[in-house]
């Protein structure tokens, strides 16, 4: 799918997107962050600012700048640990005296597959994690954070790395990573777990939500249609890769090579590793079999 033409929204300005709620779009944009990282401020007195987004002094600024003289940060909230959401939550906080909340650090809410496959195999990953995350207060999953005119659902939904969180908003999300209109999730492991992945797709399928608010790009205005299109999407790739894998043993850059035909020389790595993703969470439905040690190199075969 590709992205939206009409979301290029002005870089370091609060914009509003409904009453108690603004968006400052970081200037970080990339293949794998569209046009930056969307950092969100809740509430008209206590404010929560979800995703502080990359360390830039830039992005400090627009944010203190954004706040009113009848307004302070009472809250900085982190969805998940990687380096264009989460390292610049302590200069923040330093600044202006709100606490960090978050899942856990890098590793929390990592699945035991994971853990055990950390252990044993060399299955590469790691990238763009803020391995010095730490939060001074650890979220949980059904844990709320209230402000004087708001309050956070604490959402757990692994997948995109195992310590994300969705927050429920009333009818909106805010999805970070986990669910974008621009772009299916990465899934990269250790870290990414395609199980924990559709797990979670179905968590928030079980709510009526109004909107989404992502961590990259624009409001999604139909959340269960997104939803549905990302399962779908994973359920087509898990069907490309078994086609492939008819055909003979093969690894998880072959078969990215095979299926990924359309997509740029630059994310075909990102490919190969949502690829992995797949493999592993066959392997676990006992559809495919590694052929030696797990790795990002090992060759499957059906089973």
């Amino acid at each position: 799918m590709l992205p939206p033409d009409d979301f290029d929204p002005p870089v370091g300005t609060a914009i509003t997107l409904e009453p108690g709620l603004r968006r400052i779009v970081a200037d970080n944009p990339s293949p794998m962050t569209y046009r930056g990282t969307n950092t969100y401020l809740l509430g008209t007195s206590d404010i929560a600012v979800i995703d502080p987004g990359p360390l830039s002094d830039a992005h400090l600024h627009a944010i203190l700048e954004a706040i009113g003289p009848n307004q302070h940060i009472s809250h900085i909230i982190v969805t998940h640990t990687h380096l264009d959401h989460s390292p610049l939550a302590r200069q923040l906080s330093t600044t202006s005296g709100a606490p960090i909340l978050g899942f856990g650090d890098a590793t929390a809410g990592r699945s035991s597959v994971m853990k055990q496959l950390m252990l044993d195999t060399e299955l590469g990953g790691g990238e763009g994690i803020d391995a010095s995350f730490s939060p001074d207060r650890h979220l949980k999953d059904g844990d709320t954070v209230v402000g004087d005119t708001w309050r956070l659902d604490v959402i757990h939904t692994p997948g995109h790395i195992g310590n994300h969180i969705c927050l429920g908003w009333e009818d909106a999300c805010f999805t970070a990573d986990h669910v974008m209109g621009w772009a299916s999730s990465l899934v990269s492991p250790p870290d990414g777990d395609l199980t924990d992945f559709m797990t979670s797709c179905a968590r928030l399928q079980a709510q009526d939500w109004r909107v989404f608010y992502p961590g990259h790009g624009g409001p999604v205005t139909d959340p269960a249609a997104r939803l549905a299109w990302l399962i779908s999407h994973r359920m087509t790739r898990e069907a490309e890769i078994l086609a492939v894998l008819n055909n003979g043993p093969a690894t998880a850059n072959e078969i990215a090579q095979k299926i990924y035909t359309a997509t740029p020389a630059a994310l075909l790595g990102a490919a190969t590793r949502n690829v992995l993703a797949h493999l592993i969470d066959l392997t676990g439905k006992s559809a495919v079999v590694p052929l030696g040690e797990l790795s990002q190199t090992t060759r499957f075969d059906l089973k």
